[in-house]
Formats: structure tokens, sequence, C-alpha cells
């Protein structure tokens, strides 16, 4: 198993996603260690000079005005954790709490949070020991940052709440540790607040799906050939003639894939003398619409991968020996994530987007009046409906990813007395993100299923990489010989798109995929 380095600087969304499926183990980076720890030394310097600075010795929120002793620091910190632990809802899945913690370890690494190496190296050793907080999904309004829910995070890292063990086994995190032979983190001074006002959240559900949509859109442009192939389209306009004249690199990128995944198809052939002049937009303009879907989640990939290696935390510390002091906290707004929601809220919607062009090449190919082939691709219309309750289901979907869809951001409910006014909801863009990856692969699955059987009907062969691509398919889904539930062999080609392993397995047989 690797070893991630948390450094604050360099962790990509693969790495987040490996150590949240347990497929990394993570570690602290030796050099950032001088930086944490000239971090810490500046809230030490506060503490001994009985200097008043926010989230060191004061209330917070609207209580930002309320002094706090010496004496009362440390329940202070303990207070701000049990009560911002304040969710709602299902709990989180231990992935994503896993991806959470891992981002907030890694942004508290950067080494301008002021808190003690103690601190990163119980989320850590939380990680490496396989104990998942119980987080409930609801809570966050992404400002400041993801509060209640890491909040619930940091409830287990100090011995109390519930915590997932090794097994999945829901159990107190006072058991858990001692179990492992851990003992409860004990927090000092703007440990707590620093463990709880962040992005960390988000981040997390975020990289998750966007490292899902990396395996799920090349994928996306494969199927498509496979429809291309079904209908027997034309390719011309993937013409690199075409994208040179409005050349975004998305379109153009996707116009290529489509060239080398149909450069030796014999329906190609079949197509260059046919009498239809143009094909549906659903086929025609498909460069166009799945270009500027990938191109939404190279720009959802390069935010994610900026936060992630970022502090947001409040207030932020900049070690200055040349002037010791207030001047060296700046409370500020990193922890708003308003870019991470105006992403996650493009992305959905382009999510939403693939998804219906895909449910419409599915009705053009099951649609008798426009692809020539058997109705409904039934072995005998009439007494059999064939595939016609796939296109239900994906249509079923796409509603679903409709109301996903809607912008999240442009909620804006004020907290706190009115001091948080504007908050991003970045948290549940996030989660509409995640549901919107679930039922794209749902949908995509779906035209897969249905030109896969559309195949099944053409005499001419199809290109090396449609035939893969049919070929693993035929392993979970064999040809109709009659009407029969299609359900669970949808759901399971679904599964296999999201995961990546018909990917991983046609490009180790026939190359690499052209990407951004």
């Amino acid at each position: 198993m690797r070893t991630i380095h948390l450094d604050g600087q360099t962790i990509s969304t693969t790495d987040l996603c490996d150590v949240a499926y347990g497929r990394a183990r993570a570690e602290l980076a030796l050099d950032a260690m001088p930086k944490i720890a000239a971090a810490r030394q500046v809230v030490e310097n506060i503490l001994d000079k009985d200097l008043t600075v926010y989230g060191v010795n004061t209330g917070f929120g609207s209580l930002v005005n309320t002094r706090i002793s010496e004496d009362d620091l440390a329940e202070l910190q303990l207070n701000l954790i049990r009560s911002h632990a304040c969710g709602l809802g299902q709990p989180l899945s231990i992935p994503h709490v896993r991806a959470m913690m891992l981002a907030r370890a890694n942004s508290l690494a950067k080494g301008h949070s002021g808190v003690r190496f103690e601190v990163i190296e119980q989320l850590i050793a939380f990680l490496d020991h396989d104990i998942t907080p119980l987080v409930p999904r609801i809570g966050s309004l992404g400002a400041s940052g993801d509060l209640a829910q890491l909040a619930h995070m940091a409830l287990s890292l100090i011995g109390e709440g519930q915590s997932y063990g090794t097994n999945g086994q829901l159990k107190p995190t006072k058991e858990l540790l001692l179990e492992m032979g851990l003992i409860p983190l004990k927090l000092e001074a703007k440990e707590g607040l620093s463990l709880i006002n962040g992005t960390s959240l988000m981040v997390g559900l975020l990289a998750d799906a966007e490292h899902q949509l990396a395996r799920l859109l090349p994928m996306a442009d494969l199927i498509l050939a496979a429809s291309i192939e079904a209908r027997s389209c034309s390719i011309k306009p993937a013409d690199e003639r075409v994208h040179s004249v409005r050349p975004h690199v998305g379109q153009s990128l996707v116009a290529q894939r489509i060239r080398l995944f149909m450069e030796d198809s014999e329906n190609l052939e079949m197509h260059t003398d046919c009498n239809r002049v143009q094909d549906a937009y659903s086929f025609r303009c498909a460069p166009q619409v799945h270009g500027a879907v990938l191109e939404s989640h190279n720009r959802l990939h390069e935010v994610v991968t900026i936060d992630l290696n970022s502090a947001t935390d409040n207030p932020l510390i900049f070690p200055n020996p040349k002037n010791r002091g207030v001047d060296e906290v700046i409370s500020q707004g990193n922890f708003h994530g308003e870019i991470l929601s105006l992403a996650g809220d493009a992305m959905s919607l382009a999510c939403f987007e693939l998804a219906s062009i895909s449910e419409r090449r599915i009705d053009q190919i099951l649609d008798h009046s426009r692809s020539g082939l058997p109705p409904f691709l039934a072995g005998n219309p009439g007494s059999e409906s064939g595939m016609m309750i796939v296109q239900y289901a994906a249509a079923a979907a796409l509603a679903e990813m409709r109301v996903y869809a809607n912008p999240a951001t442009a909620i804006n409910i004020p907290t706190s007395a009115n001091q948080e006014d504007h908050v991003s909801m970045g948290a549940t863009a996030a989660w509409s993100l995640i549901q919107s990856v679930e039922r794209l692969a749902d949908v995509l699955a779906c035209e897969l299923i249905v030109a896969g059987q559309a195949l099944e009907h053409l005499s001419a062969a199809p290109s090396k990489w449609v035939a893969a691509l049919v070929r693993n398919l035929r392993g979970v889904v064999q040809p109709l010989s009659g009407d029969r539930s299609l359900s669970e062999e949808m759901c399971k080609v679904a599964k296999i798109l999201a995961s990546g392993s018909w990917l991983s397995l046609i490009e180790s047989e026939l190359g690499l995929i052209p990407r951004l």
C-alpha cells in the first residue's frame, strides 16, 4: 500500500480518494513540520502576552467580542466542538468521512492554522486504524466552512460521540480508542476552531465526484461511438476541420475520440453512399455537448485540487519573526465555499446535459420509424416490449438529475445573528453532484445496453473499440432472446462504468484514450 505524504501543497484528488477508499495510507510530511511548529508558536506567544485575538481567546460568530479568560480556553474549545456537532439526516458514507478527514489534515499541514502536531497526527491515526466518526449528512452551509460535519468529526477525535470500527460496526468512540490503544485528543487554544472551520467536507465530496467522472466521461464517449454504430450515423461531424474553426478544447477532444473509436468500422462504409444527409442533433452535435461537459470537469478538477491544498481556517496565521503579535493573525474568509459550490453546481448541470443527450440517443435507436430497427429492439414486436422500458428508466433518472441541477449556490440564508450573512451552500451543491454522477452512470448504462442490443441486428462489424466494449458488456448482459427483467443487469453495468474497470481493461488492450 502506498503512502501519501501530507504537506498541504501537493495532494491530488486521486491521493485523497485512494486514502478514502483504503487503497493508500497517510503520513505527515517531514517538510511540513517546521511550518506547523512556527504557526503554533504564534498562538503560544499571543497567550503569553495576553493579547486578544479572535479564535484564540474570544467567542465565535456573533460572540466575537466576548473575551475568554485563560483558565477557560480548554473548555472553550470543548464547548465549541460539542455545540457545533449538530447535524441532521442519515450518516455520510465511511469513504466520504475519510475523504473529509484527509482533506482537513492536509489543510492543517499547510502550516497556517496554529495547531500542534498532535491534532494532525490524531486525524492520521484515525485513518490508519480505520476509525471513522459518525457524521450526519446535513448541517453545513458552506461558510464558515463545514462546521457541523467537521464538529462531529472532531467530537470523535476527543473521544466522544460514535464511530465506525474496522468491521463497520458502530460503537462509542471511547471504546474504539481503547481497543486500538489510542487516547482522546486534548484540545488547546484555537485547535477546536481549526478543526471545524474549513471546506473539507465540500472538498472531500467534490473530489470523489471528480474522480468518478474522470473514469466515467471517457466511457461516455465510447458508448456514444457504440450508438453511432447502432444507428449507422456519419462521423463527418467529427472531422478535424470542423473543430479547427471552433477550437474549444473539449469538443475537439471528443471529436478526436470519435475518430479513434470509429476508424475501422464497417458501418461507416455502409453510411458513405446512403441517402440520409444529416443525423439528429444527439449524434451530430455530440462533440459540442460532450466537449462542454469535459471542460466543466476540467474546471472542477482545478478548483478542487487548489482547495484541497489550501488553508481554509479562520483566522489564519502568518509567522513573522520581525513583527511578533496580532499582526501575524488575520481574520478573513477562506472558509467560504463559493468557488466550490459554483463548480459543483456547474458540474451537476453538465452531468444533466450529458445524460439528456444520452437519453435522446436511446430514443433514436428504439424508435423504429427513425432507426429502421425492430420497434424497441424486440424479437417479436407486439407480443414483446423489448427494451421499451429501458428508456423509461433513463428518463426517470434524468428527471432526478434535473432536480440536482438546480443551483444550491443561489440559496442564501443568513445565520449567526446576521454576522454570517452570506453563505455558499457548497456542501449541498457537492452532495447534489454525488447524486448526479450516480444517476449519470445509470443513464449511460441504459444507452450502452440499448446500443449493444441494436448492434445484434446489424450485419456489418463494428470498430475494434466498440467491439471491445460490447465484449465486456456481454459478460454481464446477454442479448435479448425474449422479454426479461433487465433491472439487475442495468444496475450492474452502471456500477461497472462508475468503477472504471472496463475502461482499464479496454485501454490495456487497445491503448490509452486521449484526455485533456
